[in-house]
């Protein structure tokens, strides 16, 4: 059974964010020391600014893979966020899992609890503000060239989980869909190349219903 151990899991509360009133919990999200309830809308004491667009029983765990993090260095430099897990909000991190090698559908047990892979992450202008990148260096124009997007799971079974459990693949998604090839066709602008494919992902239960109204849309 393959085996992914926490790095880190971190919940927070929505802060203020920039002077414009806008708030978000993307630099408020800190480590925990002690289990905690996982349920079907996310970690006990975990809560977002944004419920349209973010949270959800699509967006309960947000997963960043942790060996991303020396390609942002090289890339954006030593910035200071970049030292520890959690610079991109994620409420955890592993080494093993990324875009490329996860599939839509698979299920891994989390501590107590079953979690799936239910899409990729849309990057938005928070990123920015929060790395204070734009224009070339801009965090959002980097993921979406590189992919490097993040996961979110959904809850199946709820469940305690500690800061240093370990996730274990049980099931695969059985399906050609991995988080990066969706994330190519409905975020970052390849749907003209494939149009069938993206046909297929509009009517992919397994896929986040946000994705599956976005593939919808792009052929139409």
């Amino acid at each position: 059974m393959t085996r992914y151990p926490l790095l880190t899991l971190n919940v927070g509360k929505p802060q203020d964010f920039r002077n414009d009133g806008a708030t978000s919990t993307i630099a408020a999200r800190q480590p925990v020391h002690v289990p905690i309830l996982l349920s079907q809308t996310g970690f006990t004491g975990d809560k977002v600014a944004d419920p349209v667009h973010h949270g959800g029983a699509d967006k309960a765990i947000h997963h960043y893979p942790y060996e991303h993090y020396t390609w942002w260095q090289e890339t954006l430099g030593d910035h200071p966020l970049l030292r520890q897990p959690g610079a991109f909000g994620e409420n955890i991190a592993t080494k093993g899992l990324t875009e490329e090698n996860v599939y839509i559908g698979d299920r891994f047990r989390l501590g107590e609890a079953l979690v799936e892979i239910s899409h990729g992450r849309q990057p938005c202008w928070k990123l920015d503000h929060h790395f204070q990148r734009a224009g070339k260096d801009s965090v959002m124009k980097h993921i979406i060239r590189s992919g490097r997007c993040g996961l979110y799971l959904r809850v199946l079974e709820s469940g305690m989980v500690a800061p240093d459990d370990t996730m274990y693949l049980i099931e695969s998604g059985n399906s050609p869909w991995t988080v990066r090839r969706v994330f190519d066709l409905l975020i970052a602008g390849k749907h003209k190349n494939d149009i069938a494919a993206v046909k297929a992902l509009s009517h992919l239960d397994l896929l986040a219903e946000a994705w599956r109204q976005r593939a919808t849309k792009l052929i139409s």
